[in-house]
């Protein structure tokens, strides 16, 4: 388990030279982001199904985060997953049955806590997978909770969203790119809600 000094640490480290993470190359297409949809979360546990009828007992920790996962809140159409394995790095382990299963991996970078990403294209997913002493699992539950209780952090994030999407579209950028334009406003939120789950005073 990560401590917490790691959890709150937003450092990541630079992409080795002559490496990408890419996979699949990134497509940059409009950013829609929709109002919140009550099948959400049925959709999130139908993947989660699937998930765990490919993997078996390799699902170490699957949850639903991201914005799809908060009640009332606007959001891509994407459902997002992270998955916890033994060993990222063992990609002979879990990847071939979860592409059986429908996914595709866009995103490799060992270099962070050796995440990868896989996409499904039907119904929208991207599949987050770490290791057990990743903290980003971690941010990301802290993060999802925040947003379910507290309604002014909420409506923010939506408005910043709003903006992100429409500046991101207008100036055909990339998901990358539409995600930077929030990053400010997600790390001034992540602080109070690290406050409140006591990873600091």
């Amino acid at each position: 388990m990560p401590t917490p000094q790691q959890i709150v640490d937003f450092t990541e480290p630079p992409v080795p030279e002559g490496r990408s993470p890419f996979v699949r190359p990134q497509r940059v297409e409009p950013v829609e982001v929709v109002a919140y949809d009550e099948r959400w979360p049925a959709t999130a546990g139908e993947l989660e199904a699937r998930i765990r009828v490919a993997l078996g007992a390799r699902v170490l920790q699957l949850e639903h985060v991201g914005s799809t996962s908060v009640p009332g809140l606007p959001a891509k159409p994407v459902i997002d997953l992270d998955l916890t394995v033994a060993d990222p790095e063992r990609e002979e382990a879990w990847l071939p049955p979860l592409e059986a299963a429908g996914f595709e991996l866009t995103v490799r970078e060992p270099w962070w806590h050796g995440h990868r990403c896989l996409a499904l294209d039907s119904p929208r997913a991207n599949l987050h997978v770490f290791g057990p002493t990743s903290p980003e699992q971690y941010k990301h539950r802290v993060f999802r909770d925040w947003l379910r209780a507290d309604a002014a952090d909420r409506a923010r994030y939506a408005e910043v969203k709003a903006g992100a999407a429409r500046a991101a579209t207008e100036a055909g950028e990339t998901i990358m790119q539409y995600n930077a334009r929030k990053a400010e406003v997600i790390q001034e939120i992540y602080r109070r809600a690290f406050r409140a789950a006591g990873l600091f005073d």
